[in-house]
């Protein structure tokens, strides 16, 4: 399936939504505009090598421009956005160029050549979301980054428009067509740095444009949750292989994870197929008005079903969650908000005005305590692990009396499984962003 842009119409509404939002926020919070800065490119410390740019949520929300460094948009309720895109004068480096797309024709456009000429079009008492700079005083806003305006755009950012939606869904086609070819360098012999390159080539992007490092993980490495070392090496044995890896569109991030067995079969690829078939069950809880620490529970107890029909711990399902041992085998968060940002902020927000809802106490990795709204996406990531320190842990505090220690011998060199998608909550139905996109990939 081609990767189209939205509509023109998708974005127009969108920027129509976005006014709506803006009007209300700066009411509520007493502000008659705000000026949104893309941020700034940032040198290494004594270096003159920069760190990769990264746009600020806030202004690609309105603007798909991931490239603008010292750019700013100004929004104001009585007036079209204002888009001040700073393209310097520049011989050592390739300037970016100027917007041609379509989506432009929402703006006022201005060049910049250098950022501080912005300075002058700002108007008065205006306040400032983005990076605070150097000189960002002498610029006379009347407040930076407030709480009261920022809380309010926070909470409404997890709820997404038709035409981010779009993006999402170009994005998650974009991360299966790469999967898949990391999937078959795997099976080829590839080693973790192969794989990787499979997948930017899948991709079409560099390694600063995915939405965040590629996981791609053989054998025991499975068991470290944020494992990025990419050995160049094959290993003698190759028996497991967990990637988690995204891509993204117009800023719009996907979040996909897979795990494969080397050999079909066997005790790793039974715990894998329990996985995977809880893993749809709890996708399919994804709705609007469902509270999503319900979900988290839910995984909980569905791995814990996973553990004792694999004869991995001796107890029975009830006595594996309650005294906290499904959290040796699953020590992480079922999933978060996803958008802008993998992981969008907002989660732990109580409401449009702030405040936090934090996560329980045994939870405290969960990265979302909010009440599912339609147009909300959210992963869904249950894992199962054999990761030593938490194993150690366990042994030392009784735990690991209901361990069928055997059993986790014989699969810690697996180092583990996961599973991710990305679903949309709608007042039905789930739409599963993820399995729509390898399903279109499969069938094109």
């Amino acid at each position: 399936m081609p990767n189209r842009a939205p509509s023109d119409a998708l974005f127009t509404a969108h920027i129509a939504r976005l006014g709506q939002i803006f009007t209300h926020s700066l009411t509520a919070a007493g502000f008659d505009s705000v000026v949104i800065g893309a941020g700034f490119q940032h040198y290494r410390f004594l270096d003159d090598q920069t760190y990769p740019f990264a746009a600020n949520p806030h202004f690609l929300w309105w603007a798909p421009i991931d490239n603008a460094p010292g750019s700013f948009l100004c929004i104001r309720p009585d007036a079209r956005p204002s888009l001040w895109f700073h393209q310097p004068e520049d011989y050592w480096h390739k300037p970016p160029a100027t917007p041609t797309e379509a989506w432009l024709a929402e703006f006022d456009l201005s060049i910049l050549r250098v950022p501080n000429e912005a300075r002058a079009n700002v108007p008065t008492g205006a306040a400032f979301i983005g990076e605070p700079f150097a000189g960002i005083e002498e610029w006379g806003f009347s407040a930076i980054n407030p709480p009261a305006l920022v809380d309010r755009l926070h909470w409404e950012r997890a709820v997404k428009s038709p035409y981010e939606l779009e993006c999402m869904r170009i994005a998650a086609r974009r991360g299966a067509r790469a999967h898949v070819a990391a999937a078959a360098a795997f099976h080829r012999g590839a080693s973790e740095y192969g794989i990787h390159l499979a997948y930017l080539a899948a991709s079409g992007h560099t390694e600063a444009g995915l939405p965040y490092p590629n996981i791609i993980a053989l054998n025991e490495g499975a068991a470290i949750l944020h494992y990025t070392e990419l050995q160049s090496q094959t290993p003698a044995e190759r028996r497991s292989f967990l990637i988690d890896a995204g891509a993204q569109f117009r800023g719009y991030a996907c979040d996909i994870t897979r795990t494969h067995a080397a050999e079909p079969g066997g005790r790793f690829g039974s715990l894998l197929a329990g996985l995977e078939a809880a893993e749809q069950q709890l996708c399919a809880r994804v709705r609007a008005g469902v509270h999503y620490p319900d979900i988290h529970a839910l995984a909980h107890r569905l791995i814990a079903e996973i553990l004792v029909n694999e004869k991995i711990v001796t107890c029975s399902v009830q006595a594996a969650v309650e005294s906290g041992l499904t959290a040796v085998f699953f020590p992480h968060g079922i999933g978060h908000l996803l958008g802008l940002q993998v992981h969008d902020i907002g989660g732990h927000q109580a409401g449009p005005t702030g405040g936090q809802r934090p996560p329980p106490a045994a939870d405290r990795y969960l990265r979302l305590t909010r009440t599912l709204e339609a147009g909300t996406v959210v992963t869904i990531e249950p894992g199962i692990y054999f990761i030593d320190l938490l194993l150690a842990q366990a042994q030392r505090d009784g735990r690991g009396r209901d361990i069928n220690w055997e059993a986790v011998n014989a699969l810690r060199p697996f180092g583990g499984v996961r599973v991710e998608d990305d679903v949309l909550a709608t007042d039905g139905e789930p739409e599963n962003l993820t399995r729509d996109a390898f399903d279109a990939f499969a069938s094109a």
